[in-house]
């Protein structure tokens, strides 16, 4: 086995693998030597990933079930909006997974390690991962391990907490071309608070509990909060429960580095490299467009250290002006959204969220909030920024 390499990927997760993906589907770099190393081969369905695009995707065949219409609810507000242009849809990791690594395995030039990572470091003007099965060197480390997170406390970060029960009724129930994106109508105690119900056919949905709090909860709590949702809301008492999915991700007003070392050959990834969105723990969809502006660079013979655009970072202004009005408690999750979507037109909503709106747009959005809650975080953030 090698011990040097044109490029690493340390961590076979979400963006591990899109990046490998998308290495190999670019004719220009498919013939790289890669080394993917993880503790575990990745082969069990642990992770759901619902999100929203106006075009297909480079895992579009992967896509289980979309949704063109969806739901928001509150005590304020009960709305249904049918889309034009996005299509909210749901991929399974037990699905991509063994697609990225079948496809993989036909390349000679992928090595897959199963090995601890304990340290990545630049030594002689390469990049450098320690593991307990040796050293191995390459020109580029991708790194979505946590070895480089910043240090994230209750103060800085908020955590999306969920657990998903995928469920099956005896009874045709549910309507699978509408989605619930999020109900608010549950006791707000802990924080923002929220269902998502998203059917697949008439007798399958995914209902799922999620929390933006400090601190996640004991287990009974997620299991009595969701009993209690199907019983009282959906009227749902006869139904088994054919897969549990839990979560954490972190959202955060710590400063993720694209980048490690003095020659910036250890680029972050995923979490690792701020890809989650601070406001809104959506991660699949950024993985996507970051490892694209990687791939693009990489075609070009550049570095794969990717520089923000002006836009880029008003939209990170965005991100953490609105979850440091979560943090200070100046407004609620549930006050926030309910300002949102009764003045504004839900898609444009999503547009903003997945940061393809429009100057005009983000105007009319940061005009249907209270000002002030925003105004100070925003003039806070903004003062921020420049500290990088």
């Amino acid at each position: 086995m090698s011990t040097t390499y044109d490029y690493i990927i340390a961590g076979s997760g979400l963006s591990g693998l899109s990046l490998l993906y998308g290495l190999l589907k670019e004719e220009s770099l498919q013939q790289k030597n890669i080394l993917v190393i993880d503790n575990a081969r990745k082969n069990q369905n642990d992770r759901t990933w619902c999100f929203w695009e106006n075009k297909p995707g480079p895992f579009e065949s992967l896509v289980c079930h979309y949704w063109d219409t969806l739901q928001f609810f509150s005590p304020e507000v009960s709305k249904e909006f049918r889309m034009k242009s996005y299509r909210y849809k749901m991929i399974q990791s037990g699905d991509f997974y063994p697609f990225v690594l079948n496809f993989a395995a036909t390349f000679k030039n992928v090595t897959f390690l199963e090995a601890q990572i304990k340290d990545i470091l630049e030594e002689a003007g390469m990049a450098t991962v320690k593991t307990d099965q040796g050293n191995f060197s390459a020109t580029y480390i991708f790194n979505s391990t946590s070895l480089f997170h910043p240090k994230m406390t209750e103060e800085n970060t908020l955590l999306q907490h969920f657990l998903g029960w995928y469920i099956h009724t005896e009874n045709p129930i549910f309507n699978p071309k509408v989605g619930t994106l999020m109900d608010f109508t549950l006791p707000q105690n802990h924080g923002t608070t929220f269902m998502y119900v998203l059917p697949t056919s008439e007798r399958e949905a995914l209902v799922e509990y999620t929390l933006f709090t400090e601190r996640v909860l004991p287990e009974e709590e997620y299991q009595e909060a969701l009993r209690s949702y199907m019983k009282d809301k959906l009227g749902i008492s006869d139904y088994t429960i054919t897969h549990s999915e839990f979560g954490v991700i972190p959202m955060s007003l710590a400063r993720f580095r694209s980048s490690m070392g003095e020659s910036n050959r250890i680029i972050n990834i995923g979490t690792a490299g701020g890809y989650t969105k601070p406001s809104t723990g959506y991660t699949f969809q950024f993985v996507q467009k970051h490892i694209g502006q990687i791939i693009a660079l990489l075609k070009e013979n550049q570095s794969p250290v990717v520089v923000p655009t002006f836009r880029e970072k008003m939209f990170e202004w965005y991100d953490r002006t609105l979850l440091d009005v979560l943090l200070s408690k100046s407004m609620s999750g549930e006050q926030i959204f309910t300002s949102l979507f009764k003045r504004v037109d839900p898609e444009r909503i999503l547009a903003f969220l997945a940061n393809e709106s429009g100057f005009w747009e983000e105007f009319k959005i940061r005009n249907s909030v209270p000002q002030f809650p925003f105004i100070f975080s925003g003039m806070k953030q903004l003062m921020g920024l420049g500290k990088k």
